[in-house]
């Protein structure tokens, strides 16, 4: 819709991830220790490949990598298997559903956790399935962006037409990263395939998206939404926060000024 803002492009427009580096590197580690167990080598274990790449995008050290690796698969000291991955939902201030992502050792922690950060912030911790029947797990690969939307619509068409994955969406920004969406089970296929149209790909993943949005119009509001999943994301057993927040531009910028 145009003139208003979804989530994840807030997320960008606030730089959360930037301004809470440790614990982007903490749930980083984490994910890759999970992916290890699975064996440690990338070459043969896309999960571990992906956790990877995703953490050097972050800037995570190469000897950090290099040892939650050898945690997971069970080379080093410490056990990757003590995280297991769990999901929560629940509601953020004004009915927003918020599906969060943790990889926890406690599962009583993390809950507690949440559930403070909820209604601190005016939100509910709810059971699972309260919310997730609102969002589809999918394939995002994140491009550098062609000169133009129709180059971009182009390469999809052929990627489609050489047999490749289903492309469900696509985004084009001229000033950031294009996204292409594919199913979930197509991750590896569709990076692939898009490497092969001849895209620069930064990084790929497997993301909620919400499939209906809430949009907020009142200012307090979406401040208190806002520092809802802002105080989420902080939390170090959180993997990922979604969310179907939507908000008018306007509004967006006069909460954040």
């Amino acid at each position: 819709m145009a003139g208003h803002s979804k989530w994840a492009q807030i997320k960008r427009t606030k730089a959360v991830v930037d301004a809470k580096r440790g614990a982007v590197f903490t749930r980083l580690g984490r994910e890759i220790m999970v992916a290890a167990r699975s064996g440690g080598d990338p070459a043969g274990n896309f999960q571990l490949r992906t956790a990877i790449e995703k953490a050097k995008a972050a800037g995570v050290p190469n000897a950090n990598i290099e040892r939650a690796v050898a945690k997971g698969s069970g080379q080093g000291q410490g056990h990757g298997t003590q995280f297991e991955a769990v999901r929560y939902e629940g509601y953020g201030p004004g009915g927003v559903a918020v599906l969060v992502e943790a990889f926890t050792d406690n599962r009583n922690r993390t809950a507690a956790e949440l559930r403070l950060a909820f209604n601190k912030h005016g939100g509910k911790l709810g059971e699972i399935g309260c919310v997730g029947y609102l969002f589809e797990q999918r394939s995002v690969v994140k491009l550098a962006t062609p000169d133009s939307e129709e180059a971009l619509l182009e390469s999809l068409l052929n990627l489609d037409a050489g047999g490749g994955p289903e492309v469900l969406s696509y985004s084009h920004d001229p000033l950031d990263t294009s996204e292409v969406h594919g199913a979930y089970s197509d991750l590896e296929a569709l990076q692939e395939g898009l490497r092969i149209q001849g895209h620069c790909v930064r990084s790929w993943e497997h993301r909620w998206i919400p499939l209906t949005s809430c949009s907020l119009d009142d200012a307090a509001m979406l401040q208190s939404c806002l520092s809802l999943l802002d105080a989420l994301e902080g939390l170090d057993d959180v993997r990922s926060v979604a969310a179907n927040l939507e908000a008018d531009e306007s509004l967006l910028n006069a909460v954040l000024d």
